[in-house]
């Protein structure tokens, strides 16, 4: 299912609205290395909600989980990036807290920020994804060349917003990109590299929304053609189809749903010259700066930034799949 010519743009709520919502605190920070990207989703998530005329405030999760607790939130809105606020770590708190959060739950969160297992997943569901294996200091550089044939794509698995990112076609090149992918992380894969279009599907409600296509100029979308860069093209509608868009959708709710992700996020597909797809990975917290796509998809289809908070905001509201940790507690916890 997918949202096609809708208009909502509605983005302010009625006091006897926004007394449902409660306290809400926006989480944003953090000590990942995507931190300074999240403060820049944070600071649009919380003037978004304050715009609404709702009661919320911003909290830096550098400040530590007793800081937040301090506040006696009602619900929270995750626009944290990286380790400690979409790994599941930060949801897991949030559960034995018994603080309703937006976004998907701790295993589906633990597994999106996991590039390796989400892959063996996929696989395991007969879902496209790129060949991959992990890297390490005693790898054969040469036979993971000509195993997953070259070029390769080498990326720190724990890590999101592209940092770490190369594209090597030789065994001396492989060895430097994994030495500098080691820097963000303890984890480093090489995978196969898909040459073609790219694009991205976002999701609201398992409803997949106009998916973008990406078009770089350097020809790979990196870290400072995602955040930098005002030369990246966001191709809106993406130049595919009717019937190849609606497949490229079904593909992603299927990768989507097969990590047991739920309320909003993004996925991220290869096509390559014989026009396939290739799942390369979910972000279960996507950025929500003015150059993030999911807002992007969202205003395709009228829904203004305001209107796309709340409506993530609302996903809070309903009860989330799974059993409550707080009820493993023992009692006066």
């Amino acid at each position: 299912m997918s949202f096609r010519g809708e208009t909502r743009g509605k983005s302010t709520v009625i006091p006897e609205q926004a007394v449902r919502y409660g306290r809400v605190v926006v989480l944003f920070g953090g000590m990942s290395a995507e931190r300074e990207v999240s403060l820049k989703s944070g600071a649009a998530v919380l003037a978004a909600l304050e715009g609404a005329g709702l009661d919320v405030q911003g909290y830096d999760m550098a400040g530590g989980l007793a800081g937040l607790e301090a506040l006696r939130p009602d619900r929270v809105f995750i626009a944290m990036h990286g380790r400690g606020g979409e790994d599941g770590t930060l949801q897991g708190a949030l559960e034995l807290l018994g603080i309703p959060y937006t976004g998907s739950g701790v295993m589906a969160s633990a597994l999106g920020m996991d590039k390796l297992r989400t892959k063996k997943l996929w696989d395991a569901e007969g879902l496209p994804t790129p060949r991959s294996c992990q890297l390490a200091a005693d790898t054969d550089w040469q036979v993971v060349l000509d195993t997953l044939g070259a070029p390769v794509v080498v990326k720190p698995v724990h890590e999101g917003s592209t940092l770490g990112i190369h594209i090597v076609e030789d065994a001396s090149a492989l060895e430097a990109a994994w030495r500098d992918a080691s820097q963000f992380d303890a984890v480093v894969m090489a995978e196969r590299f898909i040459k073609g279009p790219e694009y991205t599907v976002s999701i609201l409600d398992d409803v997949a929304l106009p998916a973008i296509c990406i078009e770089a100029d350097s020809g790979f979308y990196d870290y400072d053609a995602k955040y930098i860069a005002n030369t990246t093209r966001y191709l809106l509608p993406c130049g595919l189809s009717a019937e190849r868009e609606a497949a490229l959708a079904e593909l992603s709710l299927k990768a989507f749903s097969s990590l047991g992700c739920e309320g909003w996020g993004r996925v991220d597909v290869m096509q390559d010259a014989e026009g396939a797809f290739w799942l390369l990975e979910v972000n279960t917290s996507p950025g929500m700066t003015d150059h993030s796509l999911v807002p992007q998809s969202a205003a395709y289809i009228g829904l203004d930034f305001a209107a796309l908070v709340l409506r993530i905001l609302d996903t809070t509201l309903t009860e989330r799949a799974g059993a409550d940790v707080s009820d493993c507690l023992p009692s006066g916890h």
